[in-house]
């Protein structure tokens, strides 16, 4: 369990740092510079996953409540609904930033050409909705859960060493997997369905390309960049949220959480906050040219010593 530990808390260590770049060039373009229509979603994004990671690493944020003084029920019940909430907002950022490149590459003859210059527009909006609706629905974490107690045990799936989730109605709970799986798949339907239409448009551009001898260009086009790495952030997205879903709901369903199963689940879900900046890094042009500018302007400083 501790070399666990210590896998877990580099990984969200390493995650958070990733990440706190990411937000703050984010913040500086969009400040200072002329951003990209997905730069506020992946601005949003960025912080969603830097407070998903610290809720992540159990050691940070109970240091931070210990430090407070705070009871261990409110501990519990803040936890659960952050991590629920975060995790409900990750999933319907994803998608808001991959229809948001749909739009942004679709020709002016296609339906979506139309959505092109109304993208801030209808921007604020969803960030409006998606926010009131994962605050509001992920609420039921405050009432089932809390800190664990030695009186009914049975009536109490305990998950951390202090903490615990609490039997529900049979209705309730069957209600509230209904709307978690109808959203996780609706959203991830439309992932899917905007990241085919986008590679679509990818492979009729490269064969237009072809047709006029102009593949250089296709390599630069910083839209086709920006698409690729959307489509890789979707299907690592996918692949890891389902992942987490599967043992998050069989652990659940057979109430059988001990240590390594809770743990080899934060693992899977810290994968995909952990990466993403990684590779919006490394395929961000405006990135690699500001630390290219970075170092260049170092190693001047260095050599003038």
């Amino acid at each position: 369990m501790t070399s666990l530990r210590i896998v877990l808390n580099f990984q969200a260590g390493f995650g958070v740092l990733a990440n706190m770049f990411l937000l703050v060039f984010y913040t500086f373009i969009i400040l200072c510079h002329r951003p990209k229509p997905t730069d506020m979603i992946s601005c949003h994004l960025t912080f969603i996953h830097i407070v998903l990671l610290i809720t992540g690493a159990d050691v940070w944020l109970w240091d931070i409540f210990d430090s407070l003084n705070i009871e261990n029920d409110f501990k519990c019940k803040t936890h659960f609904y952050i991590s629920r909430v975060m995790r409900g907002l990750s999933i319907c950022i994803t998608c808001l930033l991959s229809v948001f490149q749909a739009v942004t590459i679709s020709p002016s003859t296609s339906f979506l050409a139309k959505f092109k210059y109304k993208l801030k527009k209808y921007m604020i909006s969803a960030f409006s909705f998606i926010w009131s609706f994962n605050l509001s629905f992920s609420s039921y974490r405050i009432i089932y859960s809390g800190a664990f107690t030695n009186i009914s045990e049975t009536k109490q799936l305990k998950v951390t060493k202090f903490c615990s989730l609490f039997s529900m109605n049979y209705i309730i709970r069957a209600l509230i997997l209904a709307v978690t799986t109808s959203r996780d798949v609706f959203l991830v339907g439309v992932m899917l369905v905007t990241s085919a239409y986008m590679v679509i448009i990818l492979f009729r551009h490269q064969r237009q390309c072809k047709h006029l001898h102009s593949l250089s260009h296709l390599r630069a086009s910083p839209e086709k960049r920006a698409t690729q790495t959307i489509l890789l952030l979707v299907v690592c997205f996918v692949i890891m949220y389902w992942v987490d879903f599967i043992i998050s709901h069989t652990a659940v369903l057979l109430r059988m959480y001990n240590p390594v199963i809770l743990s080899v689940q934060k693992f899977v879900m810290n994968v995909y906050p952990t990466i993403t900046p990684l590779i919006q890094i490394s395929s961000d042009n405006r990135i690699t040219n500001m630390l290219k500018h970075m170092q260049s302007m170092c190693h001047q400083i260095f050599k003038k010593r």
